[in-house]
């Protein structure tokens, strides 16, 4: 029996490839291989349906003291590029999210060397009391190390003071590759991939619940990326926190890699399907349409990925590395594209509850049951 119908057998028997099948799969599996044997994962676990929600983007400011390689988004203190958001601008932009019905407020940013850490607690805690259905999902664990090192006091205890002061759960950002050899050439200096995975151990812990990343498509090689999902996989048989992954394809536009070409859509689908493969005991795959391109996004969805995020307002990261994204899409947009894409479209929470909607109030229904 060849390669190939071994790991065929694996999946149809819900048994756990390993790192060398992950390996073959990069280097030796067809596209369509690939995909078939992804969606079959994909629907033993969440059927036919496909998950999105209403959220907005918010990054309080873009000055950074780290310098990463793949990174178009930061400023220095002094660049005219640079901005840090007032009290004023973080609650006008909270009430545009309620306004609009958003269940979810993503709050990511820069690592601005001159601001203090009740600077970065109180965004969370303004919002918290002034619009406190929103949930927070806050802070990468980049950023959480760097609160760390700013205080100097353990990041278990800074989680637990940011939770009581009104944090939901943590995104996935700053995992980009764990592996040295790589993730030394690219963000040399901020939290390394045993700082990463403590702080979502450490978050898990507390009853935080948080997402996982990996940026592909730059200098990584295949094995680079296995050994990135097998970290991610060990941490959740430990923990059972996270609740979905989202691999980044990476955006060269104005960055110090601009000279690398982006990840074809090739490339795109076989790392989504690739994920959905490796991560067996994730309960869901995020196909981020902002980076993806919408079409891309869509065919993701019978390529492994359950889940094509949000409305997405006022996203910056990835348009300043050169997304040609829309800014935002509306919920009859994202309904359209996965009605099109032949799956059932069920909005959710950030925790994954099904969202019920009557003349303009929401609230959260049933958990959204995985296998």
């Amino acid at each position: 029996m060849n390669r190939i119908a071994v790991i065929r057998e694996k999946v149809e028997a819900g048994q756990r490839l390993s790192f060398e099948d992950g390996l073959y799969l990069e280097e030796e599996a067809d596209l369509f291989t690939l995909g078939e044997l992804a969606n079959i994962v994909r629907e033993r676990k969440n059927g036919n349906r496909a998950y999105y929600n209403v959220n907005v983007h918010i990054n309080p400011t873009n000055v950074c003291v780290f310098r990463c390689t793949f990174c178009a988004f930061r400023a220095d203190l002094k660049s005219p590029k640079g901005y840090v958001m007032s009290d004023e601008q973080i609650l006008e932009r909270a009430a545009e999210a309620d306004r609009r019905g958003a269940t979810e407020l993503h709050i990511v940013g820069g690592l601005h060397h001159q601001l203090p850490y009740e600077w970065y607690l109180n965004v969370v805690r303004l919002i918290h009391r002034e619009f406190p259905r929103l949930h927070l999902k806050a802070y990468t664990a980049v950023e959480w190390d760097w609160f760390s090192r700013m205080t100097g006091r353990p990041t278990r205890d800074i989680l637990a003071e940011f939770k009581d002061a009104g944090l939901g759960s943590l995104p996935g950002g700053g995992a980009e590759i764990f592996h040295p050899e790589v993730r030394d050439l690219i963000c040399e200096h901020k939290a390394d991939a045993d700082s990463w995975l403590r702080i979502h151990r450490e978050a898990h812990s507390l009853g935080l619940r948080s997402n996982a990343t990996m940026l592909y498509g730059h200098i990584e090689k295949p094995w680079h990326r296995i050994d990135h999902l097998c970290r991610l996989r060990a941490l959740q048989d430990e923990t059972g926190g996270f609740q979905t992954f989202i691999p980044l394809a990476f955006h060269p536009d104005n960055t110090r890699l601009s000279h690398l070409p982006k990840p074809s859509g090739v490339t795109d689908l076989r790392v989504m399907a690739i994920s959905r493969l490796m991560l067996d005991n994730f309960p869901h795959i995020k196909a981020y349409w902002v980076m993806l391109g919408i079409k891309t996004a869509q065919v993701a969805l019978s390529f492994g990925a359950d889940d094509i995020d949000g409305t997405v307002v006022h996203e910056r990261i990835y348009h300043d590395a050169g997304s040609t994204a829309p800014q935002e899409l509306t919920v009859a947009e994202l309904r359209r594209l996965i009605e099109e894409a032949g799956r059932v479209p069920i909005e959710r929470d950030t925790l994954y509850r099904e969202v019920v909607r009557d003349n303009g109030r929401w609230q959260t229904g049933r958990p959204l049951a995985t296998v």
